[in-house]
């Protein structure tokens, strides 16, 4: 007997095999069949889909779940449109707090706002109390005299990490503003989070995701570095996983920093890992350890990517988030250790040393199908894709990015350079997997199917289109969000697609993504996700025959 099937569906399968069907069957947790495959069968939970479409659970390639999770607490600064408007919300959030409590907001944007908040008024809005207001990106933040002071920065004594930036006014004094690896110096302050923190986090977090439809995501660096939260941030997965708050599946991607030398017998070929030798791949269906994450360089909005020649506004070159070599050493020795690389680059001079260092390790030790990551992939040359074809490399671009700051993006780039920005038709076309994400809570809005929609669309926020060229049809958007992550993640065989002997995760939606005006995918509605078979969303708005598996 099946415990459930979902019938009277009209299901986008993701199958070449069999790309629609009406009826899925399930058991223990896996698809068992569809249609006649399942037909006849007995089943203790008969749902009844009522015309609605039911696709593969979505996912979610690179997102950061605990960051997430903490700004849902945090002050959102995202609705605020001058600066006057945003100080008016710190001094709002003060006044509700001790004196010598924090004021913290998250997702501001420089770009909307005319300009990055003043420590000055940061200060009277916080009445003196520590403020830390995180840019939207996360490679900036701007903070307050006293978090400035705590830091070390105003007299003096603080020691700013290579890659970092303290930025001063014309007379030399910090405005308050710290990009880059000098984020660190308000991280030394309040990390390592308590993991209780972290687990709540996560508990948030998921509470959002399966309203959306997602049923897998990476956690884009923890452990260690200015992303990490805490030495022990895999612990706070657990603990939610333990208390029944993580519904959904999770990869987890160990920041660089965490590597470091094992010390094992020198016939071993891992050099680096995490204690134990645990590398890539350790853990099981729903929590699992992912690539080593690794920054090259910063962001395009902050004009700290990494560039072959000078950005069009305001000049420069990028920074590199270290030297070189260091870089390439730190690259090369993970793959020497088992791990999959995904290295953060963004900038074109930064995706050449990660491609030069993934070409150099497979030289030392060939590793077929690795399926090492660049993440973001963000401005591509043409003599580039190439070069990620043959090292078999795995772009992981953001296309939400193009709806919220692609104009900031284009003006930084300049007309020659906006074709390379956030590829899409072109890594397909040249017979590449791109698997969805969206660098949440970078972005404003996270959810799949408006990642999925600015895929299609590649529409600004003023409603330029960047190179239609790299549009892609809705089919294959849905692939991005469903098969190819799975694919990244060499979890082809277990989920992304609604096949038999694959895991039961999917969602229930109101309308079909692969038909409907391109302005409506973003409105669908999420009717149910199941994860494993287990409703997770929605079960209460079902009409089903039998107990709903919750």
């Amino acid at each position: 007997m099946l415990d459930l099937l979902v019938r009277n569906v009209r299901a986008l399968t993701v199958s070449d095999e069999r790309p629609r069907a009406h009826t899925v069957g399930v058991l223990h947790g896996r698809i068992v069949g569809v249609d006649e495959e399942v037909a006849g069968l007995p089943a203790r939970t008969v749902v009844d889909g009522d015309g609605a479409v039911l696709t593969p659970g979505f996912a979610d390639a690179h997102n950061h779940m605990v960051w997430y999770g903490l700004s849902l607490a945090e002050i959102d600064l995202s609705v605020c449109r001058t600066l006057d408007e945003l100080y008016d919300t710190v001094a709002a959030r003060a006044a509700e707090l001790p004196a010598d409590a924090w004021v913290i907001g998250s997702k501001y944007d420089d770009f909307v706002l005319g300009g990055h908040p003043d420590r000055a008024a940061l200060d009277r809005a916080g009445g003196g109390r520590p403020v830390w207001l995180k840019h939207r990106s996360a490679h900036m933040c701007t903070v307050s005299s006293a978090i400035l002071a705590q830091a070390g920065v105003l007299d003096g004594s603080a020691r700013v990490p290579e890659g970092g930036v303290v930025a001063r006014d014309d007379d030399g004094a910090p405005t308050g503003l710290l990009a880059e690896q000098a984020q660190q110096l308000v991280d030394a302050l309040v990390k390592p989070y308590p993991v209780e923190e972290l687990a709540a986090a996560i508990e948030r977090a998921a509470k959002v995701y399966v309203t959306e439809g997602l049923t897998a995501v990476t956690e884009a660096g923890i452990g260690g570095g200015w992303i990490g939260h805490s030495p022990a941030e895999a612990s706070a997965y657990h603990l939610a996983r333990e208390r029944g708050a993580l519904p959904l599946r999770v990869e987890l991607m160990p920041a660089s920093e965490v590597l470091h030398p094992l010390g094992g017998n020198p016939a071993d070929t891992g050099s680096v890992g995490v204690d134990l030798g645990l590398r890539s791949g350790f853990g099981d269906e729903f929590l699992r350890l992912g690539p080593m994450k690794i920054f090259t360089d910063g962001a395009l909005s902050s004009r700290t990517a990494a560039l072959t020649e000078p950005f069009c506004s305001h000049g420069g070159l990028g920074v590199l988030q270290d030297d070189p070599k260091v870089l390439r050493e730190a690259i090369i020795a993970a793959h020497r250790s088992g791990w999959r690389v995904a290295a953060h680059a963004i900038g074109d001079r930064a995706i050449d040393l990660t491609l030069d260092a993934f070409e150099e390790a497979q030289r030392v030790l060939p590793r077929p199908d690795v399926r090492h990551r660049i993440e973001h992939a963000a401005m591509v040359r043409p003599d580039q894709l190439p070069r990620l074809v043959a090292l078999g490399v795995v772009p992981v671009p953001q296309a939400r990015f193009l709806y919220e700051i692609g104009d900031t993006m284009a003006e930084a780039l300049g007309p020659a350079r906006v074709p390379w920005l956030y590829r899409h038709q072109s890594f397909v076309d040249a017979g590449l997997r791109v698997p969805g994400s969206s660098d949440r809570p970078c972005v404003g809005v996270g959810a799949p199917l408006a990642g999925l929609r600015s895929m299609v669309e590649r529409t600004t926020s003023a409603g330029v289109v960047l190179s239609p060229d790299e549009r892609v049809d809705a089919t294959e958007a849905l692939r991005s969000c469903t098969a190819h992550p799975a694919w990244a993640s060499h979890q082809e065989h277990e989920r992304g697609r609604l096949a038999a002997g694959l895991r039961a995760d999917m969602v229930l939606l109101d309308d079909d993504p692969t038909t409907v005006p391109s302005a409506r995918i973003s409105e669908i509605g999420v009717l149910a996700t199941f994860v494993g078979g287990r409703c997770v969303h929605g079960a209460g708005s079902l009409r089903a025959d039998g107990p709903v598996p919750v």
